[in-house]
């Protein structure tokens, strides 16, 4: 039978084999197109090729009367997707903190993405709420959080940040004696939102979305790596809540939570922690020194998909007070299952529907370890370091205190490091993008990548002088 014919009758009223219903070839040819393409990353250039971006154009056609076959579907979207990608999932690129998928967390999203599971109820869907159950156990332990905090698995940290902030502003106006679910917060008593001069925009994001304001906030000064300085942080009055960072996005410095906490809590402030990627400082012995006591607020967010390597989208809100995390979140309905033995994932989240995405969690924490995750982690670092060494002793200026997975490097002023950092894009043997950072212009290195090797380091540094050089 046909491709045609098999989906043609796979689709139609009268179909009852599994084999037409499933199509187990177009998943075969789907899993043998995706690993060619990752065997791949290694050798091509991180960046796609002109053509091949030229080439999307290609997809602005007007949508057909009739179908095409799925297996020239699958064909096309290979064809013409595939080269136009950035080589995100590969070894070489430093761009953003973004490490590609380990091999189990990206099998086991196939597999739970086969399953379908809407992730809301145990009721509707126990397999799916008993694996996020346990990779939400696994975390807490792994990074050293209160054993029993509340985690709602969302998108990234964006999202994260939100939920956490949402449970927040719900906390802050109980004590104040007002129901921000109920009744909103015209009228509500005011908050008062702190944040360092730093802040990464996710969070000023959540704020604006929450209504708290981005443009609103309290800010305190920075030191030169870009921490919070805690002894400048205003006296603490009514609701307030605090934003700190457990990794700054440009050098990885984190604030001091502890002295934070020390500060504001005895005046009911909450204190919450934005650590998309440098809350994972806290898996490795050799690096939870330097986390500052982040275990000390009330509330978290991190990014599943930057340095524990699971696909997109992935990431979680940790929060002390489960009453707050639920209250600002739980949803109710007639048609709704209501009971509360088991853990209902959707009690902790923003969305009701949404896929499974603790499964990819657990994969990769139950392949890895405590000791795997700690090496991971411990091996991104070394290769910062390493990258950092490499280009200062070609006479480079690394801008930060390489404290974690992050390197500012900056190649003279401003427009020569824009035109080095353009020209190691096109050069296609590493990515890494620019930023502004306290005035000066620099090539942003982060490293977070699972495949990333010491061979991908040396490629990428002589690369870089190469570059530099020349350029």
């Amino acid at each position: 039978m046909s491709g045609v014919a098999r989906d043609a009758r796979a689709s139609g009223a009268g179909a009852t084999a599994s084999t037409d219903r499933v199509n187990a070839p177009l998943l075969a040819d789907a899993a043998i197109r995706a690993a060619r393409y990752l065997e791949g990353l290694d050798v091509r250039p991180v960046k796609p090729a002109a053509e091949a971006v030229a080439s999307l154009a290609s997809l602005d056609v007007p949508l057909a009367r009739g179908g095409t076959d799925p297996h020239d579907v699958l064909a096309e979207l290979d064809a013409i997707g595939s080269p136009a990608t950035v080589g995100m999932a590969g070894p070489r690129f430093y761009g953003f903190v973004i490490g590609g998928s380990l091999p189990v967390s990206l099998a086991a999203n196939w597999l739970a993405g086969a399953w379908d599971q809407n992730a809301a109820y145990f009721s509707s869907t126990p397999s799916a709420a008993a694996f996020e159950a346990v990779a939400l156990k696994w975390t807490l332990d792994l990074l050293g959080l209160p054993k029993t905090a509340s985690g709602g698995f969302v998108t990234g940290a964006t999202v994260a940040n939100m939920t956490a902030l949402a449970a927040a502003r719900h906390a802050v106006l109980e004590r104040a004696g007002w129901n921000v679910e109920a009744d909103g917060l015209f009228g509500a008593p005011r908050i008062t939102v702190i944040v360092g001069n730093e802040v990464h925009p996710s969070v000023s994001k959540a704020l604006g979305v929450l209504g708290l304001g981005r443009s609103r906030v309290v800010k305190v000064p920075v030191d030169a790596q870009g921490r919070m300085r805690v002894n400048q942080v205003p006296p603490i009055a009514g609701p307030t809540i605090v934003c700190a960072q457990a990794g700054n996005v440009n050098t990885g410095a984190f604030d001091d939570v502890a002295a934070l906490c020390a500060r504001v809590h005895g005046t009911g402030a909450w204190v919450h922690v934005d650590g998309a990627f440098g809350i994972w400082a806290n898996a490795s012995p050799a690096l939870r020194g330097r986390t500052n006591g982040l275990e000390a607020a009330d509330s978290w967010a991190t990014d599943f998909h930057k340095w524990l390597n699971v696909p997109y989208d992935s990431g979680i809100a940790i929060v002390r007070d489960g009453h707050a995390l639920q209250a600002a979140m739980a949803v109710t309905a007639e048609y709704l299952p209501t009971e509360r033995e088991q853990r209902n994932p959707c009690d902790f989240t923003p969305e009701l529907s949404r896929r499974a995405r603790g499964v990819d969690v657990w994969a990769a924490l139950r392949a890895l370890g405590r000791d795997g995750v700690a090496a991971m982690v411990d091996r991104c670092c070394r290769h910062a370091r390493r990258f950092a060494e490499g280009l200062s002793a070609a006479g480079h200026e690394i801008l930060n205190d390489v404290v974690l997975n992050q390197v500012l490097v900056s190649f003279g002023d401003a427009a020569a490091t824009q035109r080095v950092i353009a020209q190691v894009q096109a050069d296609g043997t590493s990515w890494a993008g620019v930023t502004v950072w306290q005035g000066h212009t620099a090539m942003r290195i982060s490293v977070s990548g699972w495949s990333t090797s010491d061979d991908d380091v040396e490629r990428s540094l002589a690369a870089m002088i190469r570059v530099a050089a020349t350029a």
